[in-house]
Protein backbone atom coordinates (compact mmCIF):
# COMPACT_ATOMS: atom_id res chain seq x y z
CA UNK A 1 0.00 0.00 0.00
CA UNK A 2 1.36 3.50 -0.77
CA UNK A 3 2.00 5.90 1.70
CA UNK A 4 2.59 9.68 1.01
CA UNK A 5 5.17 11.88 2.47
CA UNK A 6 4.30 14.42 3.98
CA UNK A 7 7.39 16.34 3.79
CA UNK A 8 7.57 16.23 -0.16
CA UNK A 9 7.19 19.75 -2.00
CA UNK A 10 3.97 19.79 -4.44
CA UNK A 11 4.07 18.77 -7.63
CA UNK A 12 4.81 22.26 -9.77
CA UNK A 13 1.80 24.30 -11.73
CA UNK A 14 1.98 23.82 -15.27
CA UNK A 15 3.43 26.25 -16.91
CA UNK A 16 0.51 25.77 -19.62
CA UNK A 17 -2.12 26.19 -16.68
CA UNK A 18 -0.64 29.71 -15.12
CA UNK A 19 0.56 31.26 -18.33
CA UNK A 20 -1.27 29.73 -21.68
CA UNK A 21 1.47 31.96 -23.33
CA UNK A 22 4.55 30.35 -22.57
CA UNK A 23 6.58 27.98 -23.87
CA UNK A 24 6.69 24.50 -21.83
CA UNK A 25 10.48 24.69 -22.76
CA UNK A 26 11.42 27.86 -21.86
CA UNK A 27 11.13 28.39 -18.03
CA UNK A 28 14.07 31.23 -17.82
CA UNK A 29 14.28 35.24 -19.25
CA UNK A 30 13.39 38.39 -18.20
CA UNK A 31 10.04 39.45 -15.98
CA UNK A 32 8.89 42.91 -15.96
CA UNK A 33 7.38 44.52 -13.03
CA UNK A 34 6.29 48.15 -14.51
CA UNK A 35 5.22 50.39 -12.58
CA UNK A 36 3.22 53.46 -14.92
CA UNK A 37 5.68 57.15 -14.49
CA UNK A 38 3.80 59.98 -14.01
CA UNK A 39 6.98 62.60 -14.01
CA UNK A 40 10.73 62.83 -14.94
CA UNK A 41 10.50 59.51 -17.26
CA UNK A 42 11.79 59.41 -21.22
CA UNK A 43 10.05 57.59 -24.22
CA UNK A 44 12.97 55.80 -26.06
CA UNK A 45 12.04 53.63 -29.04
CA UNK A 46 13.31 49.71 -29.20
CA UNK A 47 14.94 50.29 -32.44
CA UNK A 48 17.55 51.87 -30.36
CA UNK A 49 17.70 49.53 -27.25
CA UNK A 50 17.21 46.78 -29.10
CA UNK A 51 19.73 47.87 -32.10
CA UNK A 52 21.80 45.19 -33.76
CA UNK A 53 24.53 47.05 -34.97
CA UNK A 54 25.37 49.10 -32.52
CA UNK A 55 27.64 48.30 -29.28
CA UNK A 56 26.16 48.29 -25.48
CA UNK A 57 28.01 51.52 -24.81
CA UNK A 58 26.39 53.40 -27.78
CA UNK A 59 23.33 51.96 -27.06
CA UNK A 60 23.23 53.21 -23.22
CA UNK A 61 25.24 56.31 -24.21
CA UNK A 62 22.11 57.39 -26.75
CA UNK A 63 19.48 56.83 -24.19
CA UNK A 64 21.29 58.64 -22.17
CA UNK A 65 21.38 62.07 -24.52
CA UNK A 66 17.79 61.43 -25.17
CA UNK A 67 16.88 61.67 -21.44
CA UNK A 68 19.27 65.39 -21.29
CA UNK A 69 17.66 68.63 -21.00
CA UNK A 70 17.68 70.73 -23.94
CA UNK A 71 20.60 72.83 -23.21
CA UNK A 72 22.62 70.71 -21.45
CA UNK A 73 26.61 70.16 -22.38
CA UNK A 74 27.04 66.75 -24.68
CA UNK A 75 31.06 67.22 -25.52
CA UNK A 76 33.36 64.18 -24.85
CA UNK A 77 34.50 66.22 -22.11
CA UNK A 78 31.19 66.63 -20.47
CA UNK A 79 30.41 62.80 -20.94
CA UNK A 80 34.20 61.53 -19.72
CA UNK A 81 33.71 63.94 -16.49
CA UNK A 82 30.14 62.24 -16.16
CA UNK A 83 31.02 58.42 -16.90
CA UNK A 84 33.61 56.27 -15.93
CA UNK A 85 34.48 55.21 -19.41
CA UNK A 86 37.66 57.16 -21.01
CA UNK A 87 37.32 59.54 -23.84
CA UNK A 88 38.31 57.36 -26.68
CA UNK A 89 35.28 54.71 -25.93
CA UNK A 90 32.83 57.40 -25.29
CA UNK A 91 34.25 59.17 -28.78
CA UNK A 92 34.09 56.09 -30.58
CA UNK A 93 30.64 55.48 -29.06
CA UNK A 94 29.29 59.02 -30.46
CA UNK A 95 30.68 57.98 -34.13
CA UNK A 96 28.44 55.07 -33.94
CA UNK A 97 25.39 57.20 -33.33
CA UNK A 98 26.27 59.65 -35.27
CA UNK A 99 26.69 56.54 -38.44
CA UNK A 100 22.76 55.39 -37.83
CA UNK A 101 21.24 58.45 -37.31
CA UNK A 102 20.84 58.92 -33.51
CA UNK A 103 23.53 61.82 -33.71
CA UNK A 104 24.47 65.29 -35.73
CA UNK A 105 26.76 67.65 -34.94
CA UNK A 106 26.92 70.94 -36.47
CA UNK A 107 29.32 73.58 -36.43
CA UNK A 108 27.69 76.93 -36.07
CA UNK A 109 28.92 80.67 -35.52
CA UNK A 110 27.43 82.65 -32.54
CA UNK A 111 26.85 86.27 -32.74
CA UNK A 112 29.95 87.24 -31.37
CA UNK A 113 31.42 85.52 -34.02
CA UNK A 114 33.23 82.51 -32.42
CA UNK A 115 32.24 79.11 -33.35
CA UNK A 116 31.12 76.39 -31.57
CA UNK A 117 29.95 72.22 -32.24
CA UNK A 118 26.17 71.90 -31.74
CA UNK A 119 25.14 68.39 -30.60
CA UNK A 120 21.77 67.15 -31.66
CA UNK A 121 19.86 64.29 -30.50
CA UNK A 122 17.79 62.34 -32.65
CA UNK A 123 15.07 59.94 -31.38
CA UNK A 124 14.14 58.70 -34.89
CA UNK A 125 16.39 58.74 -37.18
CA UNK A 126 15.93 59.95 -40.75
CA UNK A 127 13.49 62.31 -39.61
CA UNK A 128 15.10 65.73 -39.65
CA UNK A 129 13.44 68.23 -37.47
CA UNK A 130 14.62 71.94 -36.87
CA UNK A 131 17.01 71.46 -34.08
CA UNK A 132 16.55 73.43 -30.28
CA UNK A 133 16.60 76.67 -29.78
CA UNK A 134 19.56 77.22 -27.62
CA UNK A 135 21.50 80.36 -26.56
CA UNK A 136 23.71 80.62 -29.65
CA UNK A 137 21.34 80.54 -32.13
CA UNK A 138 21.86 80.00 -35.77
CA UNK A 139 22.58 83.39 -37.63
CA UNK A 140 19.36 84.97 -39.25
CA UNK A 141 18.97 84.10 -43.26
CA UNK A 142 18.19 87.45 -44.81
CA UNK A 143 15.00 86.41 -47.20
CA UNK A 144 15.46 88.11 -50.70
CA UNK A 145 11.91 90.14 -51.12
CA UNK A 146 10.59 91.01 -54.09
CA UNK A 147 10.85 94.72 -55.30
CA UNK A 148 7.47 95.74 -55.21
CA UNK A 149 5.95 96.65 -58.70
CA UNK A 150 5.58 100.48 -59.36
CA UNK A 151 2.33 102.00 -59.26
CA UNK A 152 0.88 102.70 -62.68
CA UNK A 153 0.16 106.41 -63.55
CA UNK A 154 -3.39 107.57 -63.45
CA UNK A 155 -4.90 108.33 -67.15
CA UNK A 156 -4.53 112.15 -68.44
CA UNK A 157 -6.99 114.59 -67.77
CA UNK A 158 -7.87 117.48 -70.40
CA UNK A 159 -5.73 120.73 -69.74
CA UNK A 160 -7.41 124.33 -69.31
CA UNK A 161 -6.09 127.38 -70.58
CA UNK A 162 -3.71 128.98 -68.16
CA UNK A 163 -6.04 132.01 -67.12
CA UNK A 164 -8.92 129.51 -66.19
CA UNK A 165 -6.82 127.37 -64.13
CA UNK A 166 -5.63 129.75 -61.90
CA UNK A 167 -9.10 131.53 -61.66
CA UNK A 168 -10.98 128.24 -61.03
CA UNK A 169 -8.66 126.12 -59.06
CA UNK A 170 -10.30 126.67 -55.56
CA UNK A 171 -13.84 126.13 -57.02
CA UNK A 172 -12.34 122.76 -59.05
CA UNK A 173 -10.71 121.67 -55.99
CA UNK A 174 -13.57 121.86 -53.36
CA UNK A 175 -15.74 119.73 -55.57
CA UNK A 176 -13.30 116.96 -55.71
CA UNK A 177 -12.78 117.20 -52.15
CA UNK A 178 -16.28 117.31 -51.41
CA UNK A 179 -17.09 113.71 -53.66
CA UNK A 180 -16.90 111.66 -50.47
CA UNK A 181 -19.87 113.31 -49.05
CA UNK A 182 -22.07 111.92 -52.01
CA UNK A 183 -19.89 108.43 -52.01
CA UNK A 184 -17.51 107.45 -49.42
CA UNK A 185 -15.84 105.72 -51.98
CA UNK A 186 -14.37 108.32 -53.69
CA UNK A 187 -12.11 109.31 -50.91
CA UNK A 188 -9.40 111.64 -52.99
CA UNK A 189 -5.79 112.04 -51.70
CA UNK A 190 -4.17 115.19 -51.91
CA UNK A 191 -2.39 113.74 -55.06
CA UNK A 192 -5.13 112.73 -56.71
CA UNK A 193 -7.30 116.12 -56.19
CA UNK A 194 -4.19 118.36 -57.89
CA UNK A 195 -3.80 115.55 -61.08
CA UNK A 196 -7.92 115.74 -61.38
CA UNK A 197 -8.32 119.22 -60.42
CA UNK A 198 -7.21 120.61 -64.23
CA UNK A 199 -9.95 118.21 -65.81
CA UNK A 200 -12.82 119.80 -63.94
CA UNK A 201 -11.42 123.10 -64.80
CA UNK A 202 -11.44 122.16 -68.13
CA UNK A 203 -15.33 121.78 -67.71
CA UNK A 204 -16.14 124.36 -66.11
CA UNK A 205 -14.21 126.85 -68.64
CA UNK A 206 -16.86 125.04 -71.00
CA UNK A 207 -19.73 126.84 -69.18
CA UNK A 208 -20.85 123.60 -67.32
CA UNK A 209 -22.32 124.11 -63.89
CA UNK A 210 -20.64 122.55 -60.77
CA UNK A 211 -23.62 120.53 -60.32
CA UNK A 212 -23.66 119.33 -63.75
CA UNK A 213 -19.36 117.74 -63.40
CA UNK A 214 -20.77 116.39 -59.55
CA UNK A 215 -23.54 114.36 -61.53
CA UNK A 216 -21.27 113.44 -64.19
CA UNK A 217 -18.54 111.68 -61.52
CA UNK A 218 -21.06 110.32 -59.06
CA UNK A 219 -23.57 108.76 -61.31
CA UNK A 220 -23.66 105.13 -62.18
CA UNK A 221 -21.03 104.09 -60.22
CA UNK A 222 -20.28 100.18 -60.59
CA UNK A 223 -21.39 98.54 -56.87
CA UNK A 224 -18.20 96.44 -56.27
CA UNK A 225 -15.62 98.01 -54.65
CA UNK A 226 -13.44 100.75 -56.36
CA UNK A 227 -9.44 99.96 -56.01
CA UNK A 228 -8.62 102.96 -57.70
CA UNK A 229 -11.41 105.67 -58.06
CA UNK A 230 -8.95 108.53 -58.98
CA UNK A 231 -8.23 106.45 -61.89
CA UNK A 232 -12.12 106.62 -62.58
CA UNK A 233 -13.03 109.59 -62.26
CA UNK A 234 -9.88 110.61 -64.63
CA UNK A 235 -11.46 108.34 -67.49
CA UNK A 236 -14.87 110.28 -66.71
CA UNK A 237 -13.15 113.65 -67.09
CA UNK A 238 -11.69 112.98 -70.27
CA UNK A 239 -14.16 110.46 -71.84
CA UNK A 240 -17.28 112.90 -71.45
CA UNK A 241 -15.73 115.90 -71.63
CA UNK A 242 -18.76 118.24 -73.17
CA UNK A 243 -17.80 120.12 -76.43
CA UNK A 244 -16.97 123.94 -76.03
CA UNK A 245 -19.77 126.63 -76.26
CA UNK A 246 -20.73 127.76 -79.75
CA UNK A 247 -18.95 130.66 -80.48
CA UNK A 248 -20.73 134.04 -80.15
CA UNK A 249 -20.56 136.58 -82.75
CA UNK A 250 -20.51 140.17 -81.32
CA UNK A 251 -22.68 142.42 -81.42
CA UNK A 252 -23.02 144.71 -84.66
CA UNK A 253 -21.16 148.11 -84.58
CA UNK A 254 -22.59 150.86 -85.65
CA UNK A 255 -22.60 151.98 -89.46
CA UNK A 256 -19.31 154.72 -89.28
CA UNK A 257 -20.95 158.76 -89.90
CA UNK A 258 -19.92 159.43 -92.79
CA UNK A 259 -19.29 163.31 -93.98
CA UNK A 260 -19.70 165.20 -96.50
CA UNK A 261 -18.27 168.48 -98.18
CA UNK A 262 -20.76 171.38 -97.93
CA UNK A 263 -20.97 174.52 -99.41
CA UNK A 264 -23.05 177.41 -97.20
CA UNK A 265 -25.38 179.31 -99.34
CA UNK A 266 -25.26 182.46 -97.45
CA UNK A 267 -21.94 182.89 -96.32
CA UNK A 268 -19.94 180.80 -99.10
CA UNK A 269 -18.42 178.80 -97.29
CA UNK A 270 -17.12 175.21 -97.66
CA UNK A 271 -17.19 173.17 -94.43
CA UNK A 272 -17.12 169.35 -94.19
CA UNK A 273 -20.13 167.75 -91.80
CA UNK A 274 -22.11 164.70 -91.54
CA UNK A 275 -25.21 164.21 -93.65
CA UNK A 276 -27.70 164.96 -90.86
CA UNK A 277 -26.19 168.21 -90.37
CA UNK A 278 -28.43 171.28 -91.60
CA UNK A 279 -26.63 174.16 -89.89
CA UNK A 280 -23.44 175.84 -91.53
CA UNK A 281 -21.10 176.21 -88.83
CA UNK A 282 -20.21 179.63 -89.01
CA UNK A 283 -23.15 181.54 -89.62
CA UNK A 284 -25.51 178.84 -88.28
CA UNK A 285 -27.76 179.34 -91.21
CA UNK A 286 -30.44 176.83 -90.84
CA UNK A 287 -30.59 176.73 -94.77
CA UNK A 288 -30.20 172.58 -96.37
CA UNK A 289 -26.43 172.21 -97.53
CA UNK A 290 -25.61 170.92 -100.98
CA UNK A 291 -23.75 168.28 -100.99
CA UNK A 292 -20.87 167.45 -103.83
CA UNK A 293 -20.75 164.54 -104.71
CA UNK A 294 -16.85 164.22 -105.35
CA UNK A 295 -16.76 165.31 -101.72
CA UNK A 296 -18.35 162.21 -99.40
CA UNK A 297 -16.00 160.56 -96.59
CA UNK A 298 -16.08 158.50 -93.75
CA UNK A 299 -15.33 159.89 -91.07
CA UNK A 300 -12.10 159.35 -89.06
Amino acid sequence: MDTQNPSAPPRAQSALTGNPARSRHHTGGVIHENTRHTERFTVIGNHLTQHRELSLLAIGLGCHLQSLPTGTPADIKSLTARFKEGATRIAAALRELETHGYLRRERVRTSTGRIITRTISCNQPGHHRRPADTDCPTPPRTAHRPEPRPRKALPAVPQPTQAAATALHQQATDLLTGLRRHDPRLLLSATDTAHLAPGVIAWLEREVTPTTVRHALTTDLPDTPLRRPAALLAHRLTAQLPPPPPYRTPATAPPPVRHKLRTCDTCDRAFRAPETETHCRDCRTAAPPLPREHGTAPDR
